[in-house]
């Protein structure tokens, strides 16, 4: 590491003029390719999948993006000349316009059922002629604008749909802008220094630009969701931030030791920079154990976000000396400058509020440990509730336009029509061909179900597809129920006797197969994530007790950040309050991710505070010494990381996107407890009851184990020393 920050800022220049020209080449790059992402949770070997396939190869994709344009008249009907004239019109106006494969109204024989029974609504059904992913955000506001020009008194026009919602993303970053400026105050109050302030920022910002188009790349060579770049951001800015600062700190440090600049930054990455690195390598970990879930959809997003948080390691221990050393001692605020020059180096004892807090936490650690235990236990209560499910337009923001045609279709049609089930089977032979005419009437009538469409065969009549409308709203636990029981107690007798196999489709099947394959994984997939985070840990601090405590509080901070985002998304604490919707199903694929992001930044202040613990402890081998001074020393800073990441997190509730919204809460849950609860009050607590058992290590396992480090290479020295005295003191629990 020392080699590497001695070459960067040696050749200072080089190496910010390399980054910013690796900004700019990927960035142009990414501009000249266009985004290719693809939102597809089909898994193929579902059943939903099965329909899904069988419905693409028979219809020859069927289906581009279907949308609906709903209209509502207060008084009077929809089939009043006036309004059918106006809405025939507009209709007519969108079929004409780019992209538009077909428009299916109320108006006509066919149409009758798009009209409410009480006349007062209707809907037409828009199908783009591609999928919503493939979509212009230019052609659906055009789609948008026309319908929207016959809206009138009397008259509400609102429209639904995937490519709709399309114009409902911001435009502008404000998420990422009220982000970066909160951390920029909360540096520079840390620092006093503008330029010291500004340099974490100008790093993470430099990485991060170079991920997100990186990212946007990244789609065109695998399956990259839509939400994948601003989660990477989302992670990147935070991580990014963090980093920075805790190199800048001791950079800081050491100039206020009288130590030069170039020498200062090099001690700085030499020491923290390897911490960083360190904590980095685990959080990449965590989110590549994603891979072994085999999705392709979950694939990208693991790809994508770890390509970030690789890329801002790398600047952290690049690009920042070479900044630290163009700003020299601009680094320290003219107030340390100035008590540099008149009294040179001062030594920098632990004081304040740090100092007095480690104290009382080696005074009380059975008290405050358990006051911490319960409070994450409560927080984590909400989990035991957990239900995965769909996310529908039912969800989204009152003032948006595609829940208010969600609402209209439920006032007028019954919830289900915002979410019919498909059921499509592939024909073979005339016994198949009866059974399947004859599904429809074994179908009326059954549990849950509200209406059932006619069979339409596709042009060769080997395949056939019929639509079933539940009485349940999409995202209602009553109609994943209704799948279930389609698959198993109504299908099965309906076909009996014949070749025919009836597959279920259609948004919450897709979703409810995607939840069932993912929760049957997920012990496998944390037991991994586990379990490589400890034995990174088990190397670097050559102790069992650390990487056992370690895991411990990562379960903890997951399940008590997922307990707040239960109540928030799912049972709808304050949700419309923040401008998230109404309450609904935590979406399938967020588990996994939130799993792999929370183990990996949960790591980071683990390693950071336990590395200046550790450092301690080989220096003297007083376990009750190392723990007060570790926090006492970390803590400050750990804090202030904590209230960037927070904030950085908090920012992108602003998205308008309700999946990042869930990211961005559950991580800044998961932070504030990380850092206020977890590191400066449990691990310390626990740490001061096991004494010197949190260092030990069998002999026999130490030979065997290679060796890592990220303790500075001073502190090696006494490790001989200190691994003795914590053979003996391991059972020495105060």
């Amino acid at each position: 590491m020392a080699a590497i920050a001695r070459w960067c800022i040696t050749h200072r220049l080089v190496a910010v003029l390399l980054w910013l020209l690796a900004l700019v080449g990927v960035a142009t790059a990414a501009v000249f390719a266009g985004a290719a992402y693809s939102n597809d949770y089909e898994v193929p070997g579902t059943e939903s999948g099965r329909a899904t396939a069988l419905l693409e190869e028979g219809f020859h994709g069927r289906g581009g993006d279907s949308d609906t344009i709903v209209w509502h008249t207060d008084a009077g009907s929809v089939r009043s000349a006036g309004v059918e004239q106006r809405m025939s019109e507009v209709l007519h106006d969108v079929a004409k316009l780019d992209g538009i494969a077909s428009v299916a109204g109320p108006y006509g024989t066919e149409g009758v059922r798009r009209i409410s029974s009480d006349g007062h609504t209707a809907y037409a059904t828009v199908t783009f002629d591609q999928q919503a992913d493939g979509i212009s955000k230019a052609r659906a506001e055009a789609v948008v604008a026309t319908a929207k020009a016959a809206q009138a008194d009397g008259v509400q026009v609102e429209l639904g749909g995937s490519a709709i919602a399309l114009t409902e993303a911001p435009g502008a970053h404000m998420a990422e802008i009220v982000g970066v400026a909160v951390a920029a105050v909360v540096l520079f109050l840390a620092f006093g220094s503008l330029a010291a302030s500004l340099l974490p920022i100008a790093t993470a910002l430099v990485s991060v630009g170079t991920a997100y188009a990186g990212i946007v790349l990244l789609g065109h060579v695998m399956t990259v969701a839509d939400f994948a770049p601003m989660l990477g951001m989302l992670i990147g800015l935070g991580v990014g931030i963090d980093y920075a600062l805790f190199i800048v700190t001791r950079h800081r440090k050491g100039l206020r030791r009288g130590l030069p600049v170039a020498e200062a930054a090099r001690n700085a990455v030499a020491t923290t920079g390897r911490a960083v690195v360190f904590a980095g390598a685990t959080v990449c970990i965590a989110l590549l154990g994603m891979l072994i879930l085999r999705l392709s959809f979950l694939n990208g997003v693991a790809i994508a976000a770890c390509l970030t948080v690789v890329l801002t390691v790398a600047a952290s221990v690049t690009l920042l000396p070479a900044l630290l050393s163009f700003i020299g001692m601009r680094a320290l605020s003219r107030r340390e400058r100035r008590q540099l020059i008149e009294h040179g180096p001062q030594p920098e004892p632990p004081t304040g509020f740090a100092a007095r807090w480690a104290t009382f936490v080696e005074r009380h650690p059975k008290l405050l440990g358990t006051v911490a235990a319960v409070v994450m236990l409560v927080l984590a209560v909400p989990t035991l509730s957990l239900h995965l499910g769909t996310s529908d337009q039912g969800n989204g923001p009152s003032s948006s336009t595609t829940r208010r045609a969600y609402d209209l279709m439920r006032d007028g049609f019954g919830p289900g029509v915002n979410g019919p089930l498909t059921l499509v089977a592939h024909l073979d032979g005339a016994d198949d061909r009866l059974a399947m005419a004859k599904l429809p009437n074994a179908l009326r009538g059954a549990e849950g179900i509200e209406s059932v469409g006619p069979v339409t065969y596709n042009g060769s009549a080997d395949t056939a597809v019929l639509t079933v409308v539940p009485d349940s709203a999409p995202q209602s636990q009553s109609t994943s129920e209704l799948v279930d029981r389609l698959r198993t107690d109504v299908l099965p007798p309906a076909t009996d006797g014949t070749s025919l196999a009836v597959h279920v489709g259609g948004v919450t099947a897709s979703y409810d197969d995607f939840a069932r394959i993912i929760v049957g994984k997920l012990p496998l997939f944390v037991g991994v994530v586990i379990a490589l985070g400890c034995l990174l840990l088990l190397l670097a601090f050559r102790s069992i007790g650390i990487p056992l405590k370690a895991a411990a509080m990562n379960v903890a901070a997951v399940a008590s950040s997922f307990g707040i985002a239960v109540a928030i998304f799912q049972w709808g604490w304050g949700s419309e309050l923040l401008g998230l919707g109404s309450a609904g199903p935590i979406e399938p694929f967020l588990p996994v991710i939130m799993v792999s992001v929370l183990f990996g930044l949960s790591m980071d202040y683990q390693v950071f505070l336990v590395s200046r613990m550790y450092e301690e402890w080989l220096e003297t081998g007083d376990n009750r010494r190392a723990v007060r001074v570790g926090l006492a020393e970390t803590s400050r800073v750990i804090n202030s990381a904590a209230v960037i990441m927070i904030s950085v997190f908090l920012a992108f509730v602003l998205s308008g996107d309700r999946v990042i919204a869930m990211f961005g809460i559950a991580l800044a849950a998961a932070v504030a407890l990380d850092a206020f609860l977890l590191r400066t009050l449990l691990v310390p607590a626990l740490m001061h009851m096991l004494g010197g058992a949190n260092w030990w290590l069998p002999r026999r396992l130490d030979r065997w184990l290679p060796r890592i480090s990220i303790e500075p290479p001073e502190c090696r020295a006494h490790a001989k020393i200190s691994v003795h005295r914590a053979s003996e003191d391991a059972q020495l629990v105060p």
